[in-house]
């Protein structure tokens, strides 16, 4: 038996895949409070965490 391997047909297109199903409207809201809060940690974080370490050098020394 002869193949003809110069006209072969194509192989078919892939199928596109499926986009990713969107949050609802509370994941949304709570994904967006969670985003705020890490970012007024991101300012007051730091500033917290120099106070605990000034009153345990306080707590130290007295």
């Amino acid at each position: 038996m002869f193949v003809d391997f110069q006209n072969q047909w194509s192989p078919p297109e892939p199928p596109a895949p499926k986009p990713a199903p969107r949050q609802n409207k509370r994941a949304e809201s709570i994904t967006a409070w969670i985003i705020g809060f890490n970012l007024v940690m991101l300012l007051v974080g730091p500033l917290a965490g120099a106070t605990l370490f000034d009153a345990v050098v306080a707590m130290f020394k007295h």
